[in-house]
C-alpha cells in the first residue's frame, strides 16, 4: 500500500511525480513493493497507471480526500484483495526514495518469531529512525490492521486521524534505521540531499521547476 494523496504544502507541488534521485517518488515506492502479490496506491485520479497491459497497481482514494494517513490506510486496505496467503501488508509513504532498501530489512524482521519477549503476537514490524517511529515504513498483519481500522471507526472515525492512533497499539518489532533509509522528502533541501546520496547530477543545480512533473 502506497500513500500518495497528501497536500505536500511545504513543497508546493504534488510529491508522487517529483523527480528525486533519478526518478519520480512514486516510482521509488513502487520499486519497493515489487515483491507484493498486489499493490494499491492511495491518491488522486491522475495517478492512474499509464502503462499498456495489466495495471501495475490498483488506485483508490480516501473519502473525503486529504483525510490523512489513517484514512488513507483504511481506503487502501479496503481496495486490496483478500488473500489468505499474504498475511502482511506493507504500508509506505510515497516520499521515501530509499524504501526499496528498507523493505528487505522489514521482511527479515517479520520472518523471525511470531511473538515478542512478552509472548504477544507481533502484529507490526516498522522502522525507527533516531528514536522516532516510522509508521509509514512498516509491515502490518492484515487481520490486525483490519481490526485496528474497525476500532478507530467505532471510536470516532478515521478521517483526520494520525497514523499512530491507528497503528500505535499493535504489538511491534522495530528495525533501527541508522543509515537513514526511511528519510523522506518534505522540502527541496531534502530532495537535494537524496540526489547527493544517489550521486545524481541534479544535486547542486536542480530547481523546484526542474523537478515538477511535465
Amino acid at each position: 500500500m502506497v500513500l500518495a494523496g497528501g497536500r505536500a504544502e511545504r513543497l508546493g507541488t504534488p510529491k508522487p511525480g517529483l523527480v528525486v534521485a533519478g526518478r519520480p517518488l512514486l516510482e521509488h515506492a513502487l520499486a519497493a513493493t515489487s515483491g507484493a502479490r498486489a499493490t494499491v496506491v492511495v491518491g488522486p485520479a491522475d495517478l492512474a497507471d499509464p502503462t499498456v497491459g495489466p495495471a501495475r497497481y490498483l488506485l483508490t482514494r480516501e473519502d473525503p480526500p486529504f483525510g490523512g494517513p489513517a484514512a488513507g490506510i483504511a481506503a487502501g486496505l479496503a481496495a486490496l484483495p483478500a488473500d489468505a496467503a499474504a498475511p502482511w501488508v506493507l504500508v509506505l509513504a510515497c516520499d521515501v526514495p530509499q524504501a526499496a532498501d528498507a523493505v528487505p530489512l522489514l521482511l527479515a524482521a517479520a520472518a523471525g518469531s511470531d511473538t515478542d519477549a512478552t509472548g504477544d503476537r507481533v502484529d507490526a514490524v516498522r522502522a525507527v529512525r533516531d528514536g522516532r517511529d516510522q509508521w509509514l515504513v512498516g509491515l502490518y498483519r492484515r487481520d490486525a490492521l483490519d481490526a485496528a481500522v474497525a476500532r478507530l471507526r467505532a471510536a470516532g472515525g478515521v478521517d483526520g486521524a494520525p497514523a499512530h492512533r491507528l497503528l500505535g497499539a499493535l504489538p511491534a518489532r522495530t528495525v533501527d534505521d541508522a543509515a537513514g533509509l526511511t528519510d523522506d522528502v518534505d522540502t527541496w533541501q531534502d530532495a537535494h540531499e537524496h540526489d547527493r546520496r544517489a550521486g545524481t547530477d541534479r544535486a547542486a543545480d536542480a530547481t523546484p521547476e526542474d523537478r515538477r512533473p511535465r
